[in-house]
């Protein structure tokens, strides 16, 4: 970068945080499936999710090892390669939450299945199946679908670090309005 002159190569202007955003992404956290058990009988989970610096959680389901969030959580992406984290928690009130498992997967796939035409694709129209495998968390086998003009992944996630428990979310891709499908 030359100093000096007046000429706006020799003065870029810095990107505004906005500009950076490739989109957003929708997690619905659906709901836990045989969560492992923290407190006497039971536990009151809660999740939290993280991407890059971000951090969310959901509210936290009393006494129960297979709870119902249905619960959206909206990360901004502006680096597709960032993994996202789940973690489950049990709330704790007079100590510190005990982990309950996580999970941890890349939205790369996601990704280059919105940045697909979707133009003559039939709603409910496989785009990309992915297999499970160590790497993905994955409980089962997962599809990247065409579901009412939006681009959907159901995910079944095997929480590791623990004796049991799944999670079930689902993946949604929102534009920004700038944007168009710049994913």
């Amino acid at each position: 970068m030359v100093m000096g002159g007046g000429d706006a190569e020799s003065s870029p202007q810095k990107s505004t945080t906005i500009d950076a955003l490739l989109g957003l992404l929708r997690i619905r956290v659906k709901r836990g499936i045989n969560l492992a058990v923290r407190d006497v009988r039971s536990s009151d989970p809660y999740v939290v999710v993280k991407m890059g610096k971000q951090r969310l959680k959901t509210r936290v389901i009393n006494k129960d090892i297979n709870p119902e969030w249905n619960e959206d959580l909206t990360l901004s992406v502006a680096d597709p390669n960032d993994p996202v984290s789940i973690t489950v928690f049990d709330h704790d009130t007079f100590s510190p939450d005990d982990p309950m498992g996580d999970a941890e997967f890349d939205i790369k796939q996601f990704l280059e299945a919105v940045r697909m035409q979707h133009d003559d694709i039939p709603d409910g129209t496989i785009i990309a199946t992915i297999q499970p495998r160590r790497a993905n968390c994955l409980a089962e086998e997962s599809s990247i679908m065409w579901i009412g003009g939006q681009v959907i992944q159901d995910m079944c996630l095997r929480l590791k670090n623990v004796e049991c428990g799944e999670l079930e979310i689902q993946l949604q891709w929102i534009n920004l309005p700038t944007g168009g499908k710049s994913a």
